[in-house]
């Protein structure tokens, strides 16, 4: 079997299960060989010599980059519509890779006010550093606008956002930065490149959590950053050998590498079943509130319906009944589990607010962001069977009617 991996004319699938690997290559093996291997001896002292002179991108050693972890990379990039990709041992690997490598004191980030796993390093972290982050809504032009300084470097955002599912225009949002000379960066975690691709948006570079859906089963940590060849070929060389170390495991490349084979069918399923669930919870009397982009009633449908091909596995909602509601509810749930992770192949669901609580008994100055209610729930719908999935939901969500 031979594929060629510059055909522009495979499908998402094809490529996620095909691009960048020849079974011949590996006598036949069908599953691409696991390079457990930390270093890489070379054939003579000229070899050697040419690599460090810039003339060989031959392997050399295990924290820039190893085989499994290229085709990794490498199908990530095809599926994404990009150049280049990174791979990291974690998405904040990613994200400090990148900003390590780029980003200098006096510099300032524009991100969206709502942020999740990054809030703190943007927020505490960075300011130690002499970075300075403005958090205002990116999706007002307006708004974005008049945060962006001669000082300006990034606008991050994420969308659909965590933790309320809410989307943003990245078209937009990368012409006021484009005009103003700022890059885009885009956490597309919660959509993976099944759903949505920005850098066909305009977002200049794209960030996964691998660990969620593109991993997908809940069994290890990776992240990804992905962009032009020149940007990630930095990335490498500063941020993730030099400043943060964060070179993910060739058996997590593997892992990963067996996850994408199955991505576009588990993201259907995925979408296919949270329409359903926020369909019930659109009408259950104990719900105050759904967001969840595609259903036809959301005031972002239309966005939904232009920015992403289906819906993902997220929806959050709010319960009549409040915090306390809330709580309640999630104890009584038999099937789905409190966890703090998403994508996946078991629904997962959480209480942001009560989180929060508990976390200022350590640091005071803890809160919510912006957009994110006491009262607000986050579910992470899995592949179980849709009904049964509805059926917990409506016997936890009965005693707060």
């Amino acid at each position: 079997m031979k594929f060629n991996p510059a055909s522009k004319e495979r499908g998402f699938s094809t490529k996620a299960i095909h691009h960048g690997y020849d079974p011949q290559s590996a006598h036949g093996s069908l599953n691409a060989p696991v390079y457990m291997t930390s270093t890489y001896a070379f054939e003579n002292a000229a070899e050697a010599e040419a690599v460090f002179a810039g003339e060989s991108d031959r392997y050399v050693y295990g924290r820039q980059h190893n085989p499994t972890q290229a085709l990794l990379e490498a199908r990530i990039a095809t599926l994404e519509g990009a150049e280049a990709a990174l791979v990291t041992s974690s998405g904040m690997a990613a994200i400090t890779s990148t900003f390590w490598t780029f980003l200098r004191s006096g510099d300032e980030i524009v991100c969206h006010h709502t942020i999740y796993s990054t809030a703190s390093m943007f927020l505490g972290e960075l300011v130690r550093f002499g970075i300075t982050v403005k958090k205002v809504d990116v999706g007002d032009a307006t708004e974005l606008q008049q945060a962006i300084s001669s000082k300006s470097k990034f606008v991050y955002l994420e969308s659909p956002v965590n933790p309320t599912g809410e989307l943003i225009d990245i078209a937009k949002v990368a012409s006021v930065a484009h005009a103003a000379g700022l890059k885009v960066i885009v956490d597309s975690t919660f959509a993976s490149p099944a759903l949505q691709t920005p850098l066909k948006l305009g977002a200049d570079m794209v960030i996964h959590s691998l660990t969620k859906y593109i991993n997908g089963h809940g069994d290890l940590l990776g992240g990804c950053v992905i962009g032009d060849a020149a940007t990630m070929a930095e990335i490498r060389a500063i941020g993730l050998r030099y400043m943060s170390g964060g070179v993910i495991s060739p058996m997590s490349c593997f892992l990963i590498l067996r996850g994408l084979k199955t991505l576009k069918v588990r993201m259907r399923q995925h979408g296919e079943n949270a329409l359903k669930v926020a369909q019930m919870l659109a009408t259950h009397p104990a719900v105050k509130s759904v967001c969840y982009p595609f259903l036809p009633q959301s005031p972002q449908y239309e966005l939904a319906q232009r920015q992403m091909s289906a819906g993902t596995g997220i929806i959050s909602f709010e319960l009549k009944s409040g915090f306390e509601g809330a709580r309640r509810m999630m104890n009584r749930l038999e099937l789905i589990a409190c966890a703090l992770s998403l994508g996946d192949t078991e629904s997962l669901i959480t209480h942001p607010a009560a989180l929060i609580e508990a976390r200022k008994k350590i640091k005071p100055d803890t809160h919510l962001a912006k957009g994110v209610s006491r009262e607000m729930i986050r579910l992470s719908v899995g592949l179980e069977d849709v009904q049964d999935l509805i059926a917990d939901l409506e016997q936890a969500l009965q005693g707060e009617q």
